[in-house]
C-alpha cells in the first residue's frame, strides 16, 4: 500500500507493507501529472515501513527511471535498510537527479528544501 502527497514541485510517497505493481503504477500516474504541469519535480520516498517489493516493481522502476531520466531534480529516499539503500543507489544510474539516502525524515526534508546539495546523507 502507498500513500501519495503532492506538494508544489514535489511528490511524496510512503510505502507500507508490500510495494506492488498496482502501487507503483499509482505512483507513476501522480508523477506524470506533476511533471506535466510543473516540470521537473523532487521526490521524497519513505520506505521505512516497506516490508518487501515484487519483482515486477523492480523492473517497472528501471523502465520508468529510464523514461524519465531528466524529469527529477532531487530524490530523497528514507530507509533504514542497507538493501533498500543499495537498490536506490543502483537506480540512480538511470536518472540525472541528485539522489540521497536518509534515515532521518527531518534531514531528508531539509535537504529537499535547501536544494544546495549540502545535506548530510546516511550511509
Amino acid at each position: 500500500m502507498i500513500v501519495i502527497e503532492q506538494q508544489p514541485k514535489r511528490v511524496e510517497v510512503t510505502v507500507y507493507a508490500e510495494f506492488t505493481l498496482a502501487d507503483y503504477q499509482e505512483f507513476e500516474r501522480a508523477v506524470n501529472f506533476a511533471i506535466q504541469f510543473e516540470g521537473p519535480v523532487d521526490l521524497l520516498f519513505d520506505l521505512r515501513e516497506m516490508a518487501d517489493f515484487t519483482l515486477d516493481v523492480a523492473w517497472e522502476d528501471i523502465v520508468f527511471a529510464r523514461a524519465h531520466a531528466n524529469d527529477f531534480s532531487r530524490i530523497a529516499v528514507l530507509t533504514e535498510s542497507q538493501w533498500v539503500a543499495w537498490s536506490a543507489w543502483l537506480a540512480q544510474i538511470f536518472v540525472s537527479a541528485e539522489m540521497r539516502i536518509f534515515d532521518d525524515e527531518l534531514d531528508a526534508r531539509t535537504w529537499l528544501l535547501d536544494g544546495d546539495g549540502d545535506g548530510e546523507a546516511a550511509a
